[in-house]
């Protein structure tokens, strides 16, 4: 009787965990035929904060020279003008063939900032004015962004290992993932951030 309740415990215990914590799974990790789809949906939405990147090729493309940047980060604006300039990509070259840069342009447009449920899309959204011309070029130029990031110094960027703070894999560990809780900072040299 003790383990049978035990086991049941443990079992309950964990599922708390994993539905209460917000432990993302990719599409593939779901049973098939899941009848709770708004539910995962919505567990999905909050765990991570932003969508996951799906794109095998913008993951090859983008990711051989940065973190890939979830799309959720940017509105669509900002992901064109972006892909529309790739021969001067923020001092590089980063030309594409005409099939791929449209591939992944559409990608980044489809699962932008203004078109995504996740929490932090929103957030982000919000403080960009909806005119498409002023649309940030750069995530760090997110009135949001900035406000999130005020009170980080020089000195722990440096530490960090970090050239900007555009390099959020640097201090958010699952920031690839399209997590960027502050509970799962961790800074090289420093350890948990807490601000």
């Amino acid at each position: 009787m003790k383990t049978t309740l035990f086991s049941f415990s443990a079992l309950a215990l964990l599922g708390i965990l994993i539905i209460g914590g917000g432990v993302a799974m990719s599409d593939s990790e779901r049973e098939p035929g899941h009848e709770d789809d708004d539910r995962w949906e919505h567990l999905q939405r909050r765990s991570t904060g932003v969508a996951l990147t799906t794109s095998p090729l913008y993951q090859e493309e983008c990711g051989s020279c940065h973190m890939t940047y979830p799309a959720g980060l940017l509105p669509v604006a900002s992901w064109r003008r972006i892909m529309a300039n790739l021969d001067d990509h923020f001092g590089d070259n980063a030309e594409l063939d005409a099939q791929t840069a449209m591939q992944i342009s559409d990608y980044l447009a489809d699962n932008a900032a203004d078109t995504s449920k996740y929490r932090r899309s929103k957030q982000m959204m919000s403080a960009i004015s909806q005119s498409p011309d002023q649309a940030p070029m750069r995530i760090t130029e997110n009135a949001y962004f900035k406000r999130e990031h005020d009170e980080i110094s020089a000195r722990v960027i440096k530490q960090s290992g970090a050239a900007s703070l555009s390099h959020c894999n640097a201090c958010h560990q699952r920031a690839e993932q399209g997590s960027f809780n502050e509970h799962e900072i961790w800074i090289k040299g420093i350890g948990r951030y807490d601000d």
